[in-house]
């Protein structure tokens, strides 16, 4: 289990600002053999839970052996730049986020046998390319309003993002319901639908869940709309566990 410190600024290899003004930043430690972009594109909604997101994964890398790349330019996501990492961290994106070209270049990512996360609102992301929705796993459709009291069900401890889990998890949330969902992902959290009020999917809720595609691996949290999400121990456990499935560490 990883204890995640205070979040401090980190040394900052590079800090480049390109034409349209968008920064990316890259954080690298010493010792560290891995590393991951994070990427925040918007062009939807914008969760406030971003900024602490992209803080608490560095931190994470520094407390476990990777470096971070954090964008929000997608014109980043050339086969070059991305031949440098080891896995990509879609961290609440929104709509569509990338040209054609962009997106041929993020295929080539994961089929030369690259990882993806993806974090709660990955899955309202890109509805127009379903390469991407197989590989992300689902697309949302709907929640209810605010946020809320659940219990998840640990449907699987033998993966990195969940052996540390209990068999039964509450947590406060904001819970997607999906409209389309890849039935080929091995399903890791599900949602007590009980527990609370405003599931689509009574009985049988999938909110994480992992797969191999296309030659790259993919992990898949519903978790992280709240910034609370990013300063909760077994939130944070989950979500390094995810990365390191799709670096393919574990």
């Amino acid at each position: 289990m990883i204890i995640l410190l205070p979040f401090m600024l980190i040394h900052t290899a590079s800090a480049c600002t390109s034409s349209d003004g968008t920064v990316h930043e890259t954080y690298q430690f010493e010792e560290s053999e891995f590393t991951v972009l994070v990427f925040t594109k918007t062009e939807g909604w914008r969760h406030d839970s971003i900024e602490v997101g992209v803080e608490a994964v560095v931190e994470l890398g520094r407390l476990n052996g990777f470096n971070v790349t954090w964008t929000e330019n997608s014109e980043y996501f050339t086969e070059e730049n991305l031949s440098a990492y080891d896995a990509v961290v879609f961290l609440n994106t929104t709509l569509t986020v990338f040209t054609d070209a962009e997106r041929e270049a993020f295929k080539a990512f994961i089929r030369n046998g690259g990882g993806f996360a993806g974090i709660h609102s990955a899955t309202d992301t890109e509805y127009d390319w379903p390469w991407y929705g197989e590989l992300v796993g689902a697309y949302f459709e709907n929640h209810p309003p605010g946020v809320h009291e659940a219990i998840i069900n640990v449907i699987n401890h033998n993966h990195p993002s969940t052996s540390h889990l209990d068999d039964t998890w509450v947590k406060v949330d904001e819970w997607y319901n999906f409209g389309y969902m890849n039935e080929n992902v091995n399903i890791l959290l599900k949602l007590d639908t009980d527990s609370f009020e405003g599931s689509d999917h009574p009985g049988n809720h999938p909110i994480a869940w992992y797969h191999e595609y296309d030659g790259g691996r993919s992990f898949y949290t519903g978790l992280g709309h709240t910034k609370e999400s990013f300063s909760e121990p077994l939130f944070l456990d989950h979500l390094l566990g995810g990365i390191q499935y799709a670096i393919g560490i574990q």
